[in-house]
């Protein structure tokens, strides 16, 4: 069992939490860790979700019928209407909190699904960061991921292949989201092909065979159920205009991973600098939403030069992630390019140089490990 970075209790001080992720995230071992003490309702349970989903009713007599001021409810979005009763129970007593999982907001974001007003926080389990592994070795979590079971386990690769089959099966034949399951399957194949690169709905689309609305629904499917995110451009720059195109990165390396067949990575290859690249992102998205920063994260990149700057947080702190084992002129480019263009604070790269170094012209060149420990002890956006 490993030490999570997030902690709940004093969120749950003040008010009821949503806490959304990806399945095998770690919800559930979570809040049984921090909070042993709790009501639980687990809608995964056959019995459970057949008497609530019956009548939705009985979780409120249930309730008022225990001194409990903390209910958990496992997989909220599997019986939507929970929430009404959720919403009465927390206006009827203020003292009581609710932490409500789910690894789906598409059933509710429906129109009129209550979302308790406002309420409650939410808040999302990311897959296990560097700082929760104690920076294990970086091959290992680029080719495998970080989902807690898959770390653990002595068949990652067919954990792997059953986690992408699960999904396919339990997330979306069960809730309904998809009515052509082959074609969403094939989806999935193409769309971890592009993942990192600047989205393209018409070709995903016939490579797909697949119309183009379809595949935005469809990529909005994976958003919603947390196994992607996309990156928006960075348009604020004056001389050099910008793509105006997002990007789309899966969550969990070895997810994705699994989905391209791929299950060996070599040091030094195209593939292995675009796992770091998606290593960095989780790593830099999941420190932002733990440490409750709304600052915006975005990519840059000319609509006239080859060159890119990987990420930029809040207009100021450009990171740009190499494999290279050395750093050299044409690998600074994209943030000199940015550097024209505005006032950074800080430029880094991440690398898989052995030592930490600064360039003449002030850019931090940072291997992998040296990197996340500077993250996650806040010297990278705020030191």
């Amino acid at each position: 069992m490993y030490k999570r970075f997030l902690q709940l209790a004093p969120l749950v001080e003040n008010r009821s939490i949503f806490l959304f992720g990806p399945r095998q995230t770690g919800k559930s071992t979570l809040l049984k860790t921090q909070f042993p003490e709790a009501l639980f309702f687990n809608l995964l349970e056959a019995d459970t979700f057949r008497e609530l989903s019956t009548r939705p009713e009985l979780l409120r007599e249930r309730i008022e019928g225990q001194k409990k001021s903390l209910i958990v409810i496992d997989e909220i979005q599997k019986i939507p209407e929970l929430l009404n009763e959720v919403h009465h129970l927390i206006e009827k007593d203020k003292s009581r909190k609710f932490i409500l999982t789910g690894s789906s907001a598409r059933s509710l974001k429906r129109k009129g699904t209550n979302l308790l007003g406002g309420r409650a926080l939410s808040v999302r389990l990311h897959p296990l960061v560097s700082w929760e592994l104690d920076f294990k070795k970086l091959e290992e979590v680029l080719l495998w991921g970080s989902l807690p079971g898959v770390v653990d386990s002595n068949m990652k690769k067919e954990d792997l292949k059953a986690y992408v089959g699960t999904y396919l099966q339990e997330e979306i034949r069960a809730e309904g989201l998809v009515r052509n399951l082959p074609a969403f399957s094939r989806f999935l194949e193409v769309a971890a092909l592009c993942s990192g690169q600047q989205l393209n709905y018409a070709a995903v689309g016939s490579d797909a065979r697949v119309n183009e609305r379809t595949i935005k629904d469809y990529f909005q499917i994976l958003i919603d159920t947390f196994l992607g995110r996309e990156l928006l451009p960075f348009r604020k720059t004056k001389t050099r205009k910008s793509v105006a195109i997002s990007k789309f990165y899966f969550f969990d390396t070895g997810v994705w991973n699994a989905l391209l067949g791929r299950f060996m990575l070599s040091p030094k290859t195209r593939e292995f600098g675009e796992a770091l690249e998606h290593r960095i992102f989780h790593e830099i998205c999941s420190y932002m939403e733990y440490k409750r920063k709304d600052e915006p994260l975005h990519f840059w990149r000319p609509q006239r030069q080859e060159a890119e700057v990987d990420f930029l947080v809040d207009g100021r702190v450009a990171i740009e992630v190499k494999s290279t084992a050395h750093i050299d002129k044409n690998d600074v480019k994209g943030i000199e390019l940015l550097s024209e263009e505005l006032k950074l604070q800080k430029k880094i790269i991440v690398c898989n140089e052995s030592h930490p170094r600064v360039l003449n012209s002030g850019i931090k060149v940072f291997p992998y490990k040296h990197f996340c420990e500077k993250l996650w002890a806040d010297e990278i956006f705020y030191g």
